[in-house]
């Protein structure tokens, strides 16, 4: 395991989903140079759909009042996701998430270098005190790392405890159980391996 593989939460239950994708550079150097640039994508989660492919989801950032902001993450904001078909009542058409952790270690002359940006589900934050937003549980999590490590850089997504969200009103436990178990067996692997690979891209 390497240092960034340390941030992934434990798995407890549920399901869970690894995808991950990495290229090899010539040099250090380079690597280090897509490390860079890489990072700077993942933290920049208003343009992900620019790497999620044709079937697009929408991500952006707001305020723990859920007013969208355009900036690079940082923990303890929140994060709307707007997928394609029907969207959560409770979160007003979206799903949403809370950046828990993140961590990062930069350096051009160390072995490896990191960021780990972990995701968990919650409320609707323009509805405080409401019930989880989002078709999985508050109790899983997303992890997204992108990793140098000597000339080689990887992108991955690790979900954890992956259990369909069924503490909302009818019409969301349905939803949420459809689209949890669709994102558990067919949807979340292939949707997440094309956001690894495109992100990898240079240039």
């Amino acid at each position: 395991m390497s240092i960034a593989d340390q941030n992934i939460p434990e798995q407890r239950e549920g399901e869970h989903n690894d995808v991950i994708q990495y290229v090899d550079l010539p040099t250090v150097a380079e690597a280090h140079h897509l490390f860079i640039l890489v990072k700077d994508r993942l933290k920049d989660v208003s343009n992900w759909h620019t790497f999620t492919g044709p079937v697009e989801s929408k991500f952006g950032i707001t305020d723990t009042q859920g007013r969208e902001t355009y900036k690079i993450v940082e923990k303890g904001d929140h994060i709307y996701i707007d997928m394609p078909g029907p969207g959560s009542i409770s979160g007003g058409g979206y799903d949403w998430v809370r950046v828990e952790a993140l961590r990062e270690h930069d350096n051009a002359e160390a072995e490896s270098e990191y960021v780990a940006i972990t995701v968990r589900p919650v409320a609707n934050p323009k509805k405080p005190g409401s019930v989880i937003a989002h078709f999985f549980s508050h109790n899983s999590t997303n992890t997204f790392i992108v990793e140098r490590y000597r000339n080689r850089v990887s992108a991955a997504v690790h979900g954890r405890n992956e259990q369909p969200n069924t503490d909302g009103n009818l019409i969301d436990d349905i939803r949420n159980i459809i689209v949890g178990l669709t994102a558990r067996h067919s949807l979340s692997g292939p949707h997440w391996q094309v956001f690894v690979d495109n992100i990898l891209k240079q240039g």
